[in-house]
């Protein structure tokens, strides 16, 4: 799993655990439940996990859905993407640990994303886009492996303007504990004063946690967000109750406390040395949600009409040059 990594991570910025106070310790949020992914299809067929099927909304806002695109080799002409397709009402994040993807948009966004890139699709309005991968992993296969998530906009920025960012993986905040047991990759949101490069227009974290084998990783959370681990690789434990996870599993944290807490096991396997996490925190947006497809509005109005929209061509057109591919 390659995405951006440092040789020794000491030499990074510390994140540490809040210190208590006298003989009072900071509270840590209690594991509400563990549940694990689902597999399936996505686009033309490349195999996903899907990383939130089965978890309450109310846990989850502002997140709408999270899936792990792999881990997957493909054989020559295997590597799959997705057709055009419309969007409205909500912002695509695609974070690609291993391989390349290729991405255009109807608003003249895109490029080629690879190992540790993020693509930072705000919606908005509405768009068309595809993504695909290149023409060399499609001739001679190659590994693939990458998550893509969904976050709602509030009611006020649905109808926003599209925009694209194209964050690459040198310019992640690399962050670290102060026994180098854990790296931590800041993609957007805030960590104990550090900044991640994403904009985002509804408050939130993002990070993918790098814990080596016996490691525990203790962070401070941002009072009046949620907190959500999805474990991309190998086993550990959540909470400092330590409820066991592994590889497709998330772990919901309740919102009452000040840290959230991961331990990776002292045995891993050799395909996977170490446990790999995305962690997720946001500010609950409590809006209606009307959600279909590739529409995120809230009324179902408001998605009646993006469907309307959508086959009058006002959600844009597929650029000649692309029609066909």
């Amino acid at each position: 799993m390659p995405a951006i990594t440092v040789e020794n991570p000491l030499t990074l910025p510390k994140v540490a655990a809040p210190a208590a106070t006298g003989d009072t310790p900071v509270p840590a949020r209690k594991v509400l439940t563990v549940t694990t992914a689902p597999t399936g299809f996505e686009g033309e067929g490349f195999p996903v996990r899907r990383a939130f099927a089965g978890i309450n909304y109310r846990h989850l806002d502002p997140f709408i859905m999270m899936d792990q695109m792999g881990e997957v080799e493909y054989a020559a002409g295997e590597a799959k993407g997705t057709p055009w397709h419309p969007h409205r009402g909500f912002e695509t994040v695609t974070y690609l640990l291993d391989g390349t993807f290729v991405h255009q948009d109807s608003e003249g966004g895109g490029g080629v994303i690879k190992d540790g890139d993020t693509q930072w699709m705000t919606a908005g309005s509405g768009l068309l886009h595809i993504e695909a991968p290149p023409e060399e992993l499609v001739l001679k296969g190659g590994v693939f492996h990458g998550i893509q998530l969904w976050v709602n906009l509030p009611a006020k920025s649905k109808m926003t303007d599209p925009r694209y960012q194209d964050i690459g993986g040198g310019n992640v905040k690399l962050l670290s504990t102060p026994d180098g047991g854990a790296l931590l990759r800041l993609i957007a949101g805030d960590l104990d004063g550090h900044e991640g490069p994403g904009v985002t227009h509804t408050p939130i974290t993002l990070i993918h946690a790098t814990v080596t084998a016996g490691a525990e990783l203790t962070l401070p959370w941002r009072p009046g967000f949620n907190a959500l681990a999805y474990v991309l690789a190998g086993r550990g434990t959540v909470g400092t109750e330590r409820r066991p996870v592994e590889l497709g599993q998330t772990a919901v944290f309740g919102t009452e406390g000040e840290t959230v807490t991961l331990r990776a096991d002292e045995r891993q396997d050799s395909h996977t040395p170490a446990l790999e996490v995305i962690l997720l925190g946001g500010q609950p947006i409590r809006e209606p949600m009307a959600h279909y497809g590739p529409f995120v509005m809230n009324s179902h109005a408001e998605l009646s009409q993006a469907f309307d929209d959508f086959q009058a061509g006002r959600l844009g057109r597929i650029p000649a040059t692309r029609q066909k591919r």
